[in-house]
């Protein structure tokens, strides 16, 4: 970590462009290393060629997606970044290049210098993709030290990694388990983290059922199963759920996949990183009540490795295989009687990662699209091999911690640091009325000897998030505009948000806040610290009486530290919070409820405070029938 933050400070010295250069020159270099990266995932964990060479590619596609990230962060409009010093990034075993190489990336891109700690069971594939960065650092007379890898476990030089003070963001890929070990371990460190998934694929009677069946095995068993976005359950609506041909394509389909070792050209799936334990054995051996197999999966030779696919029938609702990631060849079939019914079990799991439909009914496909919980939907296609810019990556739910902006993304490099007030936000719009009713209803709340200072500044951040909302984020973007598939990155209003004003944070600040989720609709539980509570003006007056009033109706509380983080570790509140100020104790709390703490400056400039109330998804839709596009659609000219 010392030799890191020693490098760091010379490669914070570098703007954007140089950094971006630096990652330009890495994709080239990871791109004349496919034949060795090929190789040591094939080694490492058992990567067929099929599942391998993409993988590669979306190596080089983040390193030049994150190059542009790069420039783009010294052009947000009243805001100014600073990016963390140490970044400690800890990938997994299943993407074993484009994980742990797309994290130190995104650091890099970022300002910070990288210490990658990789997974015990792949540790050659982080280190030959390491190799091509370290060459691009030599051109560029850059220290090695940007970016180190180190060889541990998650014992005590691991926590110790991640527990040290100068690391200033970490970046985790893994269980919800291990998330929550981290958080736990320093509360109030920069924690992002994709964590578990448990995806399932929606069929109703309006679906193409070859291609459903296609997708869904593609989905399901790709890299056996071992990927955190694979279809672990499918879903069959009304009378697919008893359909013989359905039922017949599936188990053919299910027992034609050829499973072998990596070195077999013609295997469709490979073995598993190791030998089954636990929650993946059980769901390989053990059926629950009232299952049955439609295709018993089969242990294939004497390392326990080598598995047949599986579909297990009969999965209830609330059962084990329905709500518990498993990470490996199985499938679950359930069944719903309407479409309704098919998402409510959907959304049921813990979790929300990756979902699909198949369904050539539009109407029942916008509704599932207004009522999944996902932050990756898929339409008519399989639901994993998200590319980089076209299908950013990450979750909801159980499937995020941290601010949640995903992998691949445009404001992902953006995380990796801390955002200051630079100036006052020049590009403006006129707030909707329902926002300067609120302004003008709170006016009140800004007594004090600054209060047209305040006022003004509360009305100009409002502009700012009215621009940023009718300009880019309140627009779905499709960024690469193909004609055979939509691809859209969306921001919706988080379900809640809670926000607590502690020492040191200005009832300007409050009322900022609550303008900022009063745009986008979302609900708002208000803590405020005696500190600040005692700024709000007395009852003296109607408009006074009104203020106070608007304040009650956001759940307004007066709290000490500790008791506000004793109510939010006893749960059942919002699962983002905002702070303003500080509040002792409530980052540890936050950890023991799951919920995730947006801290740092509160920002006039919309484009950043904005994302405070939105998360993201990613709808990714097909629009050809066998290659065929829809009436009115066009190619592109050659």
């Amino acid at each position: 970590v010392v030799r890191s933050l020693d490098a760091a400070h010379a490669w914070q010295a570098h703007d954007g462009a140089a950094r971006a250069a630096v990652l330009e020159a890495a994709a080239d270099a990871l791109e004349s290393r496919r034949d060795a990266l090929w190789t040591v995932m094939a080694h490492e964990a058992g990567k067929t060629l099929g599942e391998a060479d993409p993988e590669v590619s979306e190596a080089v596609d983040l390193a030049r997606y994150y190059a542009e990230r790069a420039r783009a962060l010294e052009r947000v409009d009243g805001a100014r970044f600073e990016p963390a010093r140490v970044t400690v990034v800890t990938p997994p075993w299943n993407f074993p290049v484009a994980i742990p190489i797309g994290g130190a990336l995104a650091a890099l891109a970022a300002g910070s210098a990288v210490v990658l700690k990789p997974a015990p069971a792949t540790p050659v594939c982080a280190e030959v993709a390491a190799e091509a960065v370290h060459e691009a650092l030599a051109a560029a007379g850059l220290p090695s030290a940007l970016l180190q890898v180190v060889r541990t476990d998650e014992g005590d030089v691991g926590r110790r990694l991640v527990t040290h003070p100068d690391v200033d963001a970490v970046v985790l890929t893994g269980s919800l388990e291990t998330a929550r070990l981290f958080a736990g371990w320093r509360p109030e460190a920069r924690l992002l983290a994709e964590t578990s998934g448990k995806n399932a694929i929606v069929v109703t009677p309006a679906a193409d059922l070859d291609l459903a069946v296609a997708d869904v095995v593609r989905s399901a068993f790709g890299h056996a199963g071992q990927k955190c976005s694979a279809a672990s359950l499918v879903i069959a609506v009304g009378s697919v759920a008893t359909s013989p041909r359905f039922r017949r394509q599936l188990v053919d389909a299910v027992r034609s996949v050829r499973v072998g070792w990596a070195e077999d050209p013609g295997a469709t799936m490979g073995p598993l990183v190791e030998p089954p334990t636990g929650k993946l054995l059980r769901a390989l051996t053990t059926l629950e009540p009232g299952e049955s197999w439609l295709v018993e999966p089969r242990c294939l030779d004497p390392s326990r490795r080598l598995w047949s696919p599986g579909v297990r029938e009969g999965v209830a609702p609330g059962s084990f295989f329905h709500v518990t990631e498993c990470f490996g060849p199985v499938l679950g079939l359930m069944s719903a009687r309407s479409t309704e019914e098919a998402v409510a079990l959907q959304n049921a799991t813990p979790y929300g990662l990756t979902g699909g439909i198949h369904s050539l009914d539009d109407a029942e496909v916008d509704a599932w699209l207004a009522a999944v919980e996902v932050g990756n939907a898929y339409v008519n296609r399989g639901i994993t091999g998200a590319v980089v810019r076209r299908q950013p990556f990450g979750g909801w739910k159980a499937s995020v911690v941290g601010p949640g902006a995903k992998a691949g993304g445009p404001d992902y490099v953006a995380q990796l640091g801390t955002w200051w007030p630079d100036g006052e936000p020049a590009r403006l719009a006129a707030p909707p009325p329902r926002v300067v009713a609120l302004l003008d209803a709170l006016r009140p709340v800004l007594a004090g000897p600054d209060s047209d200072a305040d006022d003004a500044w509360v009305r100009r951040a409002a502009g700012s998030d009215a621009a940023a909302w009718s300009e880019e984020l309140g627009r779905g973007e499709d960024p690469v505009a193909l004609s055979a598939e939509s691809n859209v990155l969306r921001r919706l209003p988080v379900p809640a948000l809670a926000v607590r004003a502690g020492a040191g944070a200005r009832l300007a600040e409050v009322v900022r806040l609550l303008a900022a989720a009063e745009l986008v609709g979302v609900p708002v539980s208000l803590s405020l610290d005696p500190a600040v509570a005692v700024a709000l003006p007395a009852v003296h007056d109607d408009a006074a009486l009104a203020a106070r009033r608007r304040l009650v109706a956001c759940g307004l509380r007066v709290e000490t530290p500790a008791q506000a983080a004793d109510r939010v570790r006893r749960g059942g509140g919002p699962r983002r919070l905002r702070l303003a100020g500080t509040s002792d104790g409530l980052a540890a709390a936050a950890v023991a409820a799951g919920v995730t703490v947006l801290a740092g400056p509160v920002l006039a400039a919309g484009r950043r405070e904005l994302l405070t109330v939105l998360r993201e998804q990613t709808v990714s839709r097909t629009r050809h029938r066998f290659g065929h596009l829809p009436p009115g659609s066009a190619l592109p000219p050659a």
